[in-house]
């Protein structure tokens, strides 16, 4: 790896960006106060107005053991988060019903992740009442009036979620090694390896995994969500996040997500939580209790010697075990993708090397507050498939546009594998009409592959009233196996998006599709394709947005030049 182009003055100036409260400072954020210099004996930490925390704190000195069998001694880090995560109102109540901690690999989430679950199980984890003086004898920090005294949740039912079983195994088996004697006699606990009970079965912990019916109906006081960037709809994520966001809502309970950057456009549920605190920071929507804590590098960190020298430290905080010189070398290794290193080891959201758009390209064009309404004039896009790959119909608005996915069909994630699905045919074509019937449609672009006999039905429909057709032999039909002309396409769709020309609606179908497409070289430029050919990771409904804007340019052009011709005529009658 040779050494950077900056300096490492230059290096040390891109700050990392810091989300949460774990970080901040009384004044400025703590690492561009000096803090790496001064050390992490700092008190002048923002701390929250009133909170549990320092009774859960110190509950976990007297009850809890590290790797070695000693007093487990949590760091400055994970003392502020847990003050955070315990932040209270006047009334008692959690400030935060929900969270995510996304550290770097290795950071220490998952000790995290178990120490919240024992204090969940059998610690001081809600509101008994403000602490007095004489608590505070016993416990200096903690200020009178101000701070909180825990008790235990009756009937606490703890559960650790994942999409697998190996999965659950990261947190579950750190239970064990962490509960002292003292614990496992003081509140007659019965370890086990998926499921742990105590106070005579009342209380227990138990691993679950992506099975979102036997989750239903459960009655969790606390979730931990283990690595949400690996929960996708393949492997019933989706469903099974909501069935907990369910559970929990029901019995006023919280859970927190624990995850390692994700990869942008695979729509994780780490992804979706992150979009949703984003909104929620933009004022797009309102603040519903979500606490985000991250720390990431900047993203013109380069992975020089010299960029990881100098932000590694900061990335990993209080994480000294994890050895700087140790992880450059994993970063060196050609066999493993830059843009990898950059999610495991800087915390940083990146997209694939090949991936046509980042999640930064694709945010700054979404209207969140777009609405299709009825009478607006449009083009529209259609890509088809027949069996796996997904259909998808896109209009883009012509006043400003913007794009919006009107329907989108697509197999089912609980899908039996055994079964095939094929794409409802009848339904698609209704949509279509439907289209037709609340818009003002200039332009429909459609690709011809598998779907000729019905393109032919919408000629004879609608082909009289189009104002540009597709093609001089089909006023609809649009193929898009013609390399060369899918090629240009796609780069005028990849200008104006770089633009910021045009815009799209935020939905999040179409955010995935587009931010799956990868690039595609050829000899007349770059054009765009799915991961593999069987690859589940759908971009039928970009390539039905391509369309839509080839059919927007077209008519636009064919617009201007009439235009032209007729100032052209006006001048020759004069």
């Amino acid at each position: 790896m040779v050494r950077s182009a900056m300096t490492r003055e230059e290096i040390d100036a891109l700050q990392p960006t810091y989300h949460g409260m774990t970080w901040r400072h009384n004044g400025p954020l703590c690492h561009a106060a000096g803090l790496t210099k001064c050390g992490f004996g700092c008190d002048d930490w923002l701390l929250p107005e009133r909170t549990l925390g320092w009774d859960v704190i110190r509950w976990v000195g007297e009850y809890l053991l590290d790797e070695e069998g000693q007093r487990f001694r949590l760091t400055a880090e994970q003392r502020r988060f847990l003050l955070w995560w315990f932040a209270i109102d006047d009334a008692g109540r959690f400030a935060h019903r929900t969270g995510v901690l996304q550290r770097l690999k290795g950071w220490g989430k998952d000790p995290v992740g178990a120490i919240l679950c024992l204090v969940e199980f059998v610690g001081p984890a809600r509101f008994a009442r403000w602490a007095t003086g004489e608590d505070a004898k016993r416990n200096p920090r903690l200020r009178p009036g101000r701070d909180a005294i825990g008790r235990q949740m009756p009937a606490a039912w703890v559960q650790i979620a994942a999409v697998s079983r190996e999965q659950t195994k990261n947190t579950m088996t750190l239970l064990p090694v962490m509960m002292s004697r003292r614990l496992i006699q003081d509140y007659g606990v019965k370890p086990g390896n998926e499921l742990i009970r105590a106070d005579r079965g009342r209380r227990r912990i138990e691993a679950v995994t992506s099975n979102p019916r036997t989750l239903e109906g459960g009655r969790s006081t606390f979730v931990l969500l283990n690595e949400t960037h690996h929960w996708i709809k393949g492997n019933n994520g989706h469903a099974m996040y909501e069935t907990i966001d369910g559970n929990t809502t029901k019995k006023d309970s919280r859970y927190l997500a624990i995850t390692n950057a994700y990869l942008s456009g695979e729509d994780s549920v780490a992804e979706r939580m992150r979009l949703a605190y984003e909104d929620i920071c933009d004022g797009l929507a309102p603040d519903v209790g979500l606490y985000y804590d991250s720390v990431e590098a900047d993203a013109q960190t380069p992975l020089t010697i010299d960029g990881l020298e100098v932000t590694l430290p900061k990335i990993r905080g209080d994480a000294v075990w994890l050895r700087v010189d140790t992880i450059i070398k994993s970063i060196q290794n050609k066999t493993l993708s830059p843009s990898r290193s950059r999610r495991m080891w800087l915390n940083q959201i990146d997209a694939v090397e090949d991936a046509v758009y980042r999640i930064e390209d694709l945010k700054a064009i979404e209207r969140a507050d777009a609405e299709l309404k009825v009478g607006d004039e449009v083009v529209l896009g259609f890509d088809g498939g027949k069996t796996d790959d997904s259909t998808a119909l896109v209009a883009i608005r012509l006043s400003d546009a913007c794009a919006f996915l009107l329907a989108v069909w697509e197999r089912p994630a609980r899908w039996p594998e055994d079964e095939p699905w094929m794409v409802p045919h009848e339904r698609v074509d209704s949509e279509v009409h439907d289209t037709f019937r609340l818009y003002k449609v200039k332009a429909f672009y459609a690709d011809v592959s598998y779907w000729e006999s019905y393109i032919s039905l919408w000629n004879k429909a609608y082909g009289q009233g189009l104002t540009r057709k597709a093609s001089p032999d089909s006023p609809i039909g649009w193929d898009m196996r013609s390399q060369k002309r899918a090629t240009l396409a796609h780069e005028r769709l990849m200008d104006a998006i770089a633009r910021q020309n045009i815009h799209f609606d935020g939905d999040a179908t179409l955010r995935r599709h587009a931010g799956n497409a990868r690039r595609r070289t050829n000899s007349h430029g770059v054009s765009f394709g799915k991961e593999g050919a069987k690859s589940q990771r759908k971009v039928d409904a970009y390539a039905a947005w391509l369309l839509a804007h080839e059919a927007m340019c077209d008519l636009r052009n064919m617009t201007t030049k009439q235009e032209e011709r007729s100032r052209s005529t006006e001048m020759w009658a004069y």
